[in-house]
Formats: structure tokens, C-alpha cells, sequence
């Protein structure tokens, strides 16, 4: 998912910085509970291994561009189940800004907007995850059912901001609403795709979490804690 250049002007671009800064402000307040929580290092550590993988997401997975975005394999609600909430937003900003910085520097006007469609989705999906989850539930013990709402409430965030951003952008012409129509449809196959990850992704860690010499993994700094255990 990368917002294509032009498409909002520069004089309505003020806006997406607007959004950027109250959405990496809530993911700041995020992280600083979860240092209080279980300390500096976990969150860094997961923070790190959330940034590689979204770079390695959007270098190595497919995409393409679609209309008024890029159809992008982006694993986000998997992170979020392995990593957590906050690990998850600074993966996805800073993963996002590294690919900028040195591979797409023609995204980089862009970044508030697609850092904004990445990171408001997932605090809605961890809001979802807190309505439908109860507290004595590790994420191991999910129905498939929850895990594929989780998975499939993300992805619509997604298109939905891109939706947004393409009026805000463009206007309510014909053409603009053929290309939204464009990404969606191209999208679905992402929206098709990635509960099927999570799903898999759910499975091993349900099998991995049944192996008596694997009990070790609980309490891992590098995972978030409610993968195996209650919140």
C-alpha cells in the first residue's frame, strides 16, 4: 500500500502530516506502556524485528500498482498477534521510512499518508481484538473465526483510507471513484491472502505452544506476552 505521488496536492498535503503525528503519538503512548510493563528491551527488540519484516514485506512480497495506491502484502494484523500493538506501529513507520529514505525516495511526500492508512487500521483492529477477545483468552486460543475478523477488519481499514485520501485528493469525479474501485477490487486478493497467514501463522504457534519443551517461549521478550497467555 503506497498512496501514488500527486495524488493529494501539495497545498492539501498538510493534512495527512496532521494525522501522521496524532497516529505516531498514540503508537509513542502505546510503546510507553508497554516499557512499564515488561521493560525497555522487550519493546525495542520487538520493534526491531517488526521494521525488518515490514521492510523485507515491501521489497520482497509482490506489488504492484492499482489505481490510486500499490497492492501490498503488508502482514499486519499477523505482526500484531506475534509482536503486539505498539512493536507493530514503530515496525511499520519505520520500515515504511527506511524504504523511502533508500529505495523510494519518491514516496517519502506520501509518508504521512500511507503511515496513517497503516497505523489507524491496526489501533482500530486492536480495539476490535479487546470487543471480541475475552481477557482470559491467549491469542493461541483464538476461534479462527476472531483471528479472520481481526485480519479481515485491517485490510478494510486500509482501503478505506485509501478511499479517503483518493476524495480528499482528486474529488467525487467518475474517473477518481473508477481507480478506488480499481485498487479495492485488485485488493481483495490481499484481503483473500492475509487471514490465510494469520490463520497458518496461528496454527504453528497453537502447535508450538502444545510442545511441553517449548513452554519456554512464554514470557519471551521477543513475542507479545498475550500470544500465550492471558492478558
Amino acid at each position: 500500500m503506497h498512496i501514488e505521488p500527486g495524488l493529494v496536492a501539495d497545498g492539501k498535503i498538510w493534512l495527512s502530516y496532521v494525522t501522521a503525528a496524532a497516529a505516531g503519538g498514540y503508537a509513542l503512548n502505546l510503546a510507553w506502556q508497554g516499557v512499564r510493563e515488561r521493560g525497555p528491551l522487550s519493546v525495542i527488540g520487538r520493534s526491531a524485528v517488526a521494521t525488518a519484516l515490514v521492510f523485507a514485506f515491501f521489497e520482497v512480497l509482490p506489488h504492484y500498482p492499482v489505481g490510486v495506491s500499490e497492492v501490498h502484502l503488508i502482514l499486519g494484523s499477523t505482526l500484531f498477534l506475534i509482536l503486539g500493538a505498539a512493536p507493530t506501529a514503530i515496525g511499520l513507520a519505520l520500515g515504511l521510512l527506511i524504504q523511502g529514505l533508500f529505495f523510494a525516495p519518491f514516496d517519502l511526500p506520501q509518508y504521512g499518508m500511507n503511515v496513517t492508512t497503516l497505523l489507524v487500521p491496526l489501533f482500530a483492529l486492536s480495539a476490535l481484538g479487546r470487543r471480541i477477545i475475552a481477557a482470559d483468552t491467549p491469542y493461541v486460543e483464538l476461534k479462527y473465526r476472531q483471528a479472520l475478523a481481526l485480519s479481515t477488519s485491517y485490510q478494510a481499514g486500509i482501503v478505506a483510507w485509501v478511499a479517503f485520501w483518493a476524495f480528499y485528493g482528486q474529488g467525487f469525479t467518475a474517473e477518481n471513484a473508477a481507480s478506488i474501485f480499481s485498487f479495492g477490487g485488485a485488493y481483495m486478493l490481499v484481503i483473500i491472502v492475509e487471514p490465510l497467514v494469520d490463520l497458518g501463522v496461528l496454527a504453528a504457534a497453537k502447535s508450538l505452544h502444545s510442545l511441553k519443551s517449548l513452554h519456554r517461549l512464554k514470557g519471551n521478550a521477543l513475542f507479545e506476552r498475550r500470544l500465550f497467555e492471558p492478558a
